[in-house]
């Protein structure tokens, strides 16, 4: 008789595999901002585009640099080069960015202004970030997923309110007093855009979608926060899961602190970005609700040395008893050293670069 053969591994790509909520070792490893003004090679091609917005809406040039980070370090994913504001700008609300100043946008003007969104342009307009998905899904291996995302609708509304990101958001501070019946108005166009935009996403190749809720710490009590991150995250994890069933979503309401455990529990997200304020066993305990994705500083990263190994280490030690995803717990840093993801990569994988 001859003898049986050996099991191979898991049939899947890691990644959706540990999304799906089984342990992976080692865990699959990519970055947020992975793709991008830290690489030489994303700098190369900067040039070929008017501006960052227009960079986004080149398909040929976004899926070149989507791919830059997975050609040279080997990750388990790509997620696509874009922007959270492609979808207010889709909508009609200009988008441009300034060097030292960031994003800026003409701020709403009330009511009027709102009523005035087409929920439906967020997909008409970003067939240049379709495109990208597709083109990357082709060129993307057998092992490599592949991923795609939006803005929340909190964090898209407090850009779209304000003007500008950073700083307190005041117009944005200012109606969640004064109006949040408005507020509320908003939000809902922007559940609706957010929701078609990933479906689409998905529909062009994308195998995983995350929600970006950047601003999420501005919603500083529990109602609040239930209101404007959590239920516009289940109502888009909803239709997600009911237009396109098996393609995970990702949350990721940054600083939400002690609310991320509610944020699971109320979400309906396959699974939880973390940030870098949320200490270890805090994310190992939110581990037993959902696969948690991030975590780890990215000043860390941009350091080096021992201190990553170290930090790499304690985090693959503190989660690898269930579903990780190896992260950051925000974007790479523009001054990080390309030698240095090399390095992390490796040391989630037990080697050296």
């Amino acid at each position: 008789m001859p003898p049986a053969p050996t099991p191979g591994p898991p049939a899947g790509k890691p990644l959706l595999r540990a999304l799906r909520g089984e342990r992976v070792d080692p865990p699959p490893v990519w970055l947020m901002r992975q793709a991008g003004r830290y690489l030489p090679e994303y700098r190369a091609l900067r040039d070929r585009a008017a501006d960052f917005m227009a960079l986004c809406g080149a398909p040929e040039l976004a899926a070149e640099i989507t791919l830059q980070p997975v050609r040279r370090f080997g990750l388990d994913a790509a997620i696509v080069f874009s922007d959270i504001l492609v979808a207010p700008h889709a909508m009609g609300r200009t988008v441009r960015f300034s060097e030292g100043a960031g994003p800026l946008l003409e701020p709403l003007a009330g009511a009027g202004d709102i009523d005035a969104l087409d929920a439906e342009r967020a997909v008409d307009g970003n067939r240049a970030l379709l495109e990208t998905l597709a083109l990357t899904r082709r060129a993307l291996d057998a092992d490599t997923a592949l991923i795609g995302f939006a803005g929340a609708p909190f964090t898209l509304a407090a850009y779209m309110i304000d003007g500008r990101g950073g700083g307190a958001f005041p117009r944005t501070r200012a109606l969640m007093t004064d109006d949040p019946a408005l507020l509320d108005r908003l939000v809902a166009v922007l559940v609706r855009a957010v929701s078609a935009l990933l479906v689409a996403q998905i529909d062009a190749g994308a195998e995983a979608v995350q929600i970006f809720d950047s601003w999420a710490g501005l919603l500083e009590d529990d109602g609040s926060f239930a209101r404007w991150a959590t239920a516009p995250a289940a109502a888009i994890a909803a239709e997600v899961h009911d237009a396109r069933p098996g393609a995970p979503a990702i949350g990721f309401p940054r600083a939400a602190g002690r609310r991320f455990a509610a944020f699971a529990e109320g979400s309906g997200v396959d699974a939880l970005q973390v940030d870098e304020m949320t200490p270890l066993a805090a994310m190992a305990a939110l581990q037993r609700r959902a696969p948690v994705q991030g975590n780890l500083d990215p000043g860390v990263l941009r350091a080096g040395g021992e201190a990553l190994d170290g930090a790499v280490r304690a985090t693959v030690a503190a989660l690898g008893g269930g579903p990780h995803v190896f992260n950051l717990g925000h974007g790479v840093i523009r001054d990080t050293p390309p030698e240095n993801v090399a390095r992390l990569v490796a040391a989630v994988r037990g080697g050296s670069p």
